[in-house]
């Protein structure tokens, strides 16, 4: 049996890809005397050693290029209760940082208060990836406390959820 090739719907491959959990980040830079982030749920590991990892940004963003000028950048991992600072940050044109408590990290970054935790990165390279572009960051300095007691903000076939709700079920 034989597969033929045939083009992908891009709604058929949002829906099919949406089936894959994943954690939701805000990624945040400091420019110019100005924070700047967006949310972005395409972030993983990539290696040990050295520490790295990685995030996906479509090439038309506006805030990316600007964390490209910092050469760093920090992530965010959302708890459970910080679905409006995801919503927040998925947003265009707004600022995004109005009512946003934070602080800087050791590099200079943005830590958003309450995250989950924090991983502040320099950026280590940058490959294209059809409309995307792939962001590899070097780990340069990581939260040092623990909360595991909090729960992951975690996004489902379109819809954020929790641990919780979805082992109950």
């Amino acid at each position: 049996m034989s597969l033929t090739r045939s083009a992908i719907e891009p709604l058929r491959f949002r829906e099919a890809l949406g089936h894959y959990a994943s954690g939701i980040t805000v990624i945040t830079s400091h420019v110019d005397g100005e924070p700047i982030g967006f949310t972005c749920q395409s972030f993983y590991s990539v290696s040990m050693s050295p520490p790295l990892v990685s995030f996906s940004v479509k090439r038309s963003s506006y805030s990316y290029p600007r964390i490209r000028q910092a050469g760093r950048f920090a992530v965010n991992i959302l708890s459970g209760e910080q679905v409006g600072i995801s919503d927040q940050f998925a947003r265009q044109g707004e600022d995004k940082w109005r009512g946003v408590e934070w602080q800087e990290s050791p590099l200079g970054n943005p830590i958003i208060a309450d995250s989950l935790h924090w991983l502040d990165c320099e950026i280590h390279a940058e490959h294209a990836a059809g409309d995307h572009l792939i962001v590899i960051g070097e780990v340069k300095a990581l939260n040092p406390r623990d909360i595991a007691a909090t729960q992951p903000l975690l996004y489902f076939k379109g819809q954020y959820c929790n641990l919780t709700a979805r082992s109950a079920a």
